[in-house]
């Protein structure tokens, strides 16, 4: 009896090392899936086997393409799913009646044979990706479970060399997906600052407008944009044809009037009626020197002069030169060079709170990687329209520390209150939702 138990003994080790060798030389997994569920009939005589790999019948025995609508292949899935959901999910041993539901024990019974055997196949780290159901009608013994436990082992070994990155593993990415979801929902509650962007302009701080003092064309621009100038220093002469034509014209008038008031006086001593006329005459010389003096001042207004001693900042004055003004229109403004400050356009769907003193960084567009600090000083209640044809509020900014040429423009980030995260990355997502929706 010796001799035959050894060569049975032999034989099954013989075909354990090549199912063994057959794993490690199956050059794809669907050869693999074909071994597995097929080339251990001689060892451990099944009558069938079904291969799953997360949860999904990948092979079955005799079968070149599995069903995924067969009753079989359902039963074994959901089979799988409950052995795999149990405590004895990660190590071999023949299936229990008491481990699977009423539903899954009667498609067992009708299915499958009565017997069987659950190979789990591991991952490196320990999880279960997959498993082997082999069932056939007499009972399996513990060496045959130790055998397909050591065959399990290759399998999954060589299955992940085969497949590193197509594993699924429904439990574990359901995990790191409530997890994910979890740190998610965390990150979206942490506090960071609110800021906006918004076009910015360097302006100057406290200037003198100059504006055109009569109706009238300009004749020339006695300066040049950011020149300095002086005080009573010559910036704008207008063209003073007309008013050197009234003034004229008022002065000859004048003369006419003081002639008549003249030769008036002397006839009022022997006439009466010259006499009543006196008042008359002296009235229309006041008025003519009224009209002399209106039409000098407008001949000395034809020249602006600055008030005070600063820069001239205007932006062209080719343009201006030769165009129609009426009085009270812009020309430029004298500014002090040393003293500026930022005027920031925030549209009106950027508008958020701001903190008193509120941070304020100026990136000029010329050169975007030097940054220029203020301090918010005031904003506007209400929204003004931009030469853009927009809406937008006018914030004030003062420079802290350096400050940057008037005239410069870039773009300004103002901070605001800290928020949480979530509401920072999808302000303007739910607002246009809130005016699409209308709620």
């Amino acid at each position: 009896m010796t001799a035959p138990q050894q060569s049975a003994g032999e034989r099954a080790f013989a075909t354990f090392l090549q199912l063994e060798n057959q794993a490690r030389a199956a050059a794809s997994s669907e050869a693999l899936a074909y071994s597995i569920v097929n080339d251990g009939l001689g060892l451990f005589e099944f009558r069938h086997v079904a291969l799953l790999i997360g949860g999904r019948v990948r092979a079955v025995t005799g079968v070149s393409v599995p069903d995924p609508h067969a009753p079989f292949i359902a039963f074994i899935e959901r089979a799988a799913l409950q052995l795999q959901q149990g405590d004895h999910h990660a190590a071999a041993g023949v299936v229990s009646a008491e481990w699977l539901d009423a539903a899954s024990r009667d498609d067992w019974q009708a299915l499958s044979a009565a017997e069987a055997l659950w190979l789990p196949l591991k991952g490196r780290d320990g999880g279960v990706f997959g498993g082997v159901w082999l069932a056939r009608g007499r009972p399996w013994q513990p060496a045959e479970y130790l055998l397909g436990e050591q065959l399990a082992g290759a399998w999954s070994h060589a299955w992940l060399a085969l497949e590193p990155r197509k594993i699924w593993q429904p439990q574990r990415l359901r995990r790191k997906a409530i997890v994910a979801v979890v740190l998610a929902a965390l990150a979206l509650l942490f506090p960071v600052r609110q800021t906006v962007l918004a076009p910015a302009e360097v302006v100057p701080l406290g200037g003198r407008v100059v504006t055109a003092p009569l109706d009238g064309v300009i004749a020339e621009f006695m300066v040049k944009p950011n020149q300095p100038v002086k005080k009573d220093q010559l910036l704008v002469r207008f063209d003073n044809t007309v008013q050197k034509a009234q003034a004229d014209v008022a002065a000859r008038a004048l003369g006419v009037a003081e002639a008549e008031l003249h030769t008036g006086s002397q006839r009022a001593f022997q006439d009466a009626e010259s006499k009543s006329r006196l008042d008359l005459l002296a009235a229309t010389v006041a008025q003519k020197r009224a009209e002399l003096a209106y039409a000098q001042d407008l001949l000395q207004r034809s020249e602006v002069r600055a008030e005070r001693d600063g820069i001239a900042v205007f932006a062209d004055a080719d343009r201006m030169t030769g165009k129609p003004l009426r009085t009270g229109e812009r020309l430029m403004e004298l500014a002090d060079p040393a003293q500026s400050e930022l005027k920031i356009e925030l549209d009106v769907g950027d508008a958020i709170e701001f903190p008193a003193q509120a941070a304020v960084a100026l990136f000029p567009d010329s050169d975007p990687l030097t940054r220029y600090d203020a301090r918010l000083e005031r904003v506007a209640y209400e929204a003004a329209q931009t030469p853009g044809g927009g809406l937008a509020y006018r914030l004030d900014a003062r420079f802290t520390d350096r400050a940057p040429r008037i005239g410069l423009r870039g773009t300004a980030r103002v901070s605001g209150e800290k928020v949480a995260l979530g509401v920072y990355l999808f302000r303007r997502p739910l607002a246009a939702l809130r005016k699409t929706l209308g709620v």
